[in-house]
């Protein structure tokens, strides 16, 4: 039987896994392992050998093909990749939770193992994923994005207006979409609840956005007293807050308030970029290149889009510049045919790094990024690289993606062996498993 895209329920858990005769990228560096094999145990990486490694377990010959870490999109909405804004907000709840997990699944079945979800109400898509009813990634969830009125992220109509302060939410509040806080107190209230959810970062809208109808992209949003409450709730609890941010005041002011990551950063100055490198603050940036998925937005959404656009290449100039800790996200939403080039998006970014730096980026530092989480990391371990002791979420693949980046933008064909977990989820080589 063929092991392609099996469900969840059926995805196949031995005891023990021993990939033989493969070469390693770590996740870490460019050259790889001479021929080694590789044990898996339960869901971690036990022995790394050149030499044969004796084992009651499943064997996949690799015949030297590359094993490398699954991949991790550190900017992931998973909830929001294929419904239309105006399905996110109106449709049914449960039917829109059977298109995410439907969704999930293609994830995983394109080698992302892992995503950090960066805003939507993925909780309970992430449980059962944990408890194994769906095939897909670890989520790290962030749950409602958490604005201000008239922020990225508010998506009501003005015929919602005035806001009354303490009164009924509105629809993108009740399915868990983003929460609107307007004062200190308001945002620590918002933070606290993602995190008795089980949020594993907050992330706050620093500044406008593309994609909110009533936002311009060079708005600052927060007040700093406003992100410092969100900050030092968090903190509290172990954990950190990224901010979606564009502009220079918006990433120097969250930076100021604490926050320990900025997402997008596409319109930052040199001044930004220093002081970000100084700090060791994140950038979690994506490499858009081009006005794809533009067709699902308004007139004004699309002219904000080509601005950012625009900052692409500036932005990932002044990251290698000033040597500012850098992570790799997609940032799709709303097109299931967008998402379908995810690992395209990862191959885009050798317009400004080698195969090898790019891959690194979509394993380990992505990974470290993860850990900024401590406690409430979801999935404690050691994520994003091919080493003993670590998670074994791998990847065999047909070819060399150090040589040849291209071959992640065809999971379907070149990713012969995709496990999370020490679960085997897809397997193109073998029949029937043997035993050694």
């Amino acid at each position: 039987m063929s092991l392609a895209a099996l469900p969840a329920a059926q995805a196949q858990q031995a005891s023990a896994v021993l990939f033989q005769n493969v070469r390693i990228f770590d996740g870490k560096n460019a050259a790889l392992s001479a021929p080694s094999n590789v044990l898996v145990r339960d869901n971690k990486i036990e022995t790394i050998s050149v030499t044969a490694i004796k084992a009651d377990a499943q064997v996949i010959d690799g015949g030297e093909r590359v094993l490398m870490p699954g991949l991790i999109d550190a900017h992931w909405h998973a909830m929001l990749v294929r419904p239309t804004p105006a399905a996110a907000l109106g449709d049914d709840v449960g039917y829109n939770n059977l298109l995410a997990a439907a969704e999930a699944t293609a994830t995983l079945m394109r080698g992302f193992t892992t995503v950090r979800d960066m805003g939507g109400p993925a909780f309970g898509l992430k449980r059962a994923i944990d408890d194994g009813l769906v095939a897909g990634p670890r989520i790290y969830p962030s749950g409602a994005v958490i604005t201000i009125t008239g922020g990225h992220g508010d998506f009501r109509q003005l015929t919602d207006l005035p806001r009354t302060i303490g009164g009924m939410l509105s629809r993108m509040e009740r399915v868990g979409g983003s929460m609107v806080a307007d004062s200190p107190d308001e945002v620590r209230v918002r933070a606290r609840e993602q995190l008795m959810q089980g949020a594993s970062q907050v992330k706050l809208t620093a500044g406008g956005g593309v994609a909110s109808p009533f936002s311009p992209l060079d708005v600052s949003t927060f007040i700093e007293p406003e992100l410092r409450a969100a900050v030092e709730a968090a903190e509290n609890w172990g954990t950190y807050v990224a901010v979606h941010a564009y502009t220079p005041v918006s990433i120097q002011r969250s930076i100021a308030a604490g926050a320990k990551c900025v997402e997008h950063g596409h319109l930052m100055d040199e001044a930004s970029a220093r002081l970000m490198a100084e700090k060791g603050i994140w950038l979690s940036t994506q490499p858009f290149l081009d006005l794809a998925g533009a067709s699902a937005l308004g007139p004004s959404e699309q002219a904000k889009m080509r601005q950012v656009v625009g900052g692409t290449d500036r932005v990932y100039a002044l990251a290698k510049k000033y040597g500012i800790k850098t992570a790799f996200g997609t940032d799709i939403l709303f097109s299931k045919a967008l998402a379908e080039r995810q690992g395209a998006m990862l191959a885009d970014l050798t317009r400004w790094y080698t195969p090898a730096e790019a891959l690194a980026m979509a394993t380990s530092a992505n990974a470290e990024l993860l850990s900024l989480s401590g406690l409430r990391n979801p999935y404690p371990g050691k994520l994003g690289v091919v080493e003993e002791g670590a998670l074994a979420d791998l990847l065999l693949v047909d070819g060399n993606p150090v040589d040849n980046i291209r071959l992640v933008e065809e999971p379907a064909k070149n990713f012969l062996v995709i496990m999370k977990g020490g679960k085997v989820y897809k397997n193109l080589l073998a029949q029937e498993p043997a035993r050694r």
